[in-house]
């Protein structure tokens, strides 16, 4: 039901949000031409950092793990080679925390801090802010702790106090980050689980319009002065086999259950403005008077309900476009695959599978695993991806400063599948990549990235770097 086609929509518009504000965290850099004062500072600054990243390896929480090396701050500390030397530096026992450190770490374990973060953890929220929390009332307040900062060779109390407001500094940089692909990637997860929640949804629309006819006719039935026609309505809509079918699916039935899905809790006024236009139009007058019966009219039915009334509703695609941000790029997509859905069910052979599952390929699927893939080889090779990009203008001496940054995005999603995925035809990433560029950039993208594109996979296959 997700199809490469989407997938590769989703990945670029993400790439798109995560490069234009992307902003690594990274540890203050050594001051220029410090003063005594200043390296005495920036020395403390850095063995304090120091010992927070020790100190998470060596915090055990529940089950015996150490809960805290997982944490963001943690994860990207460790990544700076300056922690990395000062390993090296330490390795033979000369930390100068190291004294404190059993004090601390029962500190830690015992302080509701840390209750906090296991808690916090355990039920999938932020902890974010648990080392800034734990550095400024655990760890500098600590009477061990600055025992051992005034024995530091240089030591002021204004070097202290600078190094406070360098750490500070640290922390409200780490905040303003905007480098954390494992959040980017849960969004992108999210955006593919909304697609399917608007296929769900949408196929959910005949079975309750159904219902909601069904007991219009009811009550009818029952006025005080019902008329031979509210005594004797014509059932076509309420019996068609469509919505039997479609309610029946098991995979249907489950998701429906399991996500307390329903038209008619969440906008039951958006539902019988939906049945009222299909009631009044052409399409229904003619589907009422017809004799023909049988799946196939009833499918064809539906289908010209979809298309001409439901996708083309302004109240409904408003309804929508409130509801969820990621579902007005996946509008189109999500009602081809419910006219495909109706199709299906119109064919004796494939009724009983007639709902798509999320991948055709399951779960652990290629496809599953296609859109972090490709996320996640443009994170890691923008630099040279952005460089193969520039040589290439360069030479056909196009203004690179004119480039448009969603052309860039692309452009550089495109090298990363055409490249990376040998068993993906090249015409297929060529032509999926410019309707991309037609859709969410300017006028004349689709041409230009068809350029780019060509002149690229001309220049990379000179050096062997594409091979297909």
């Amino acid at each position: 039901m997700i199809n490469r086609v989407l997938i590769r929509m989703k990945t670029v518009q993400l790439l798109y949000s995560y490069l234009l504000v992307e902003k690594p965290f990274g540890l203050e850099s050594q001051p220029f031409a410090p003063t005594k004062e200043k390296r005495f500072a920036y020395n403390l600054y850095m063995d304090l950092v120091y010992l927070m990243m020790d100190l998470s390896k060596k915090v055990v929480g529940k089950n015996r793990k150490t809960p805290l090396e997982d944490t963001r701050f943690i994860i990207k500390v460790e990544k700076d080679d300056r922690i990395k030397s000062m390993g090296i530096k330490y390795a033979d026992g000369s930390f100068p925390f190291t004294s404190v450190e059993p004090h601390l770490i029962e500190a830690i374990k015992n302080s509701l801090l840390f209750r906090e973060f296991e808690k916090n953890r355990s039920e999938g929220l932020t902890t974010d802010n648990f080392w800034e929390n734990t550095f400024n009332s655990l760890i500098i307040t600590d009477s061990e702790v600055n025992k051992v900062i005034r024995e530091f060779p240089g030591y002021s109390l204004s070097g202290e106090e600078r190094m406070k407001q360098t750490m500070e500094e640290t922390f409200r940089n780490f905040y303003s980050s905007k480098d954390n692909i494992e959040d980017s990637l849960k969004t992108l997860q999210l955006s593919m689980a909304k697609a399917r929640d608007l296929y769900m949804r949408l196929l959910a629309l005949p079975v309750e319009l159904t219902r909601l006819r069904s007991d219009q006719l009811e009550l009818n039935r029952r006025k005080y002065l019902a008329t031979a026609a509210d005594l004797n309505p014509n059932m076509k809509f309420v019996d068609n086999t469509v919505a039997r079918e479609i309610e029946n699916n098991y995979s249907f039935d489950k998701y429906i259950e399991d996500n307390h899905l329903s038209w008619r809790v969440e906008d039951p006024e958006l539902l019988e403005i939906l049945l009222k236009k299909i009631l009044d139009s052409e399409i229904y007058r003619k589907y009422e008077e017809s004799s023909d019966s049988g799946i196939h009219q009833d499918a064809e039915f539906w289908k010209d309900v979809f298309t001409e009334i439901i996708l083309n509703d302004k109240d409904f695609l408003e309804y929508l476009e409130n509801k969820s941000v990621f579902w007005n790029d996946d509008l189109e997509i999500m009602g081809s695959f419910v006219l495909k859905t109706l199709k299906r069910i119109e064919n004796p052979e494939t009724r009983e599978d007639s709902v798509m599952p999320m991948y055709k390929d399951g779960d652990n699927g290629k496809d599953a695993r296609f859109g972090s893939e490709l996320f996640n080889y443009v994170i890691r090779n923008k630099d040279i991806y952005r460089k193969y990009i520039d040589d290439v203008l360069a030479r056909d001496k196009w203004e690179t400063e004119r480039l448009a940054f969603m052309d860039v995005v692309i452009t550089m999603t495109a090298l990363a599948e055409i490249i990376n995925y040998p068993e993906i035809p090249l015409n297929v990433s060529i032509n999926e990549y410019i309707e991309i560029a037609k859709s969410y950039s300017s006028a004349k993208s689709g041409q230009f990235v068809h350029g780019l594109l060509s002149s690229l996979i001309e220049s990379l296959r000179g050096e062997g770097i594409i091979h297909k």
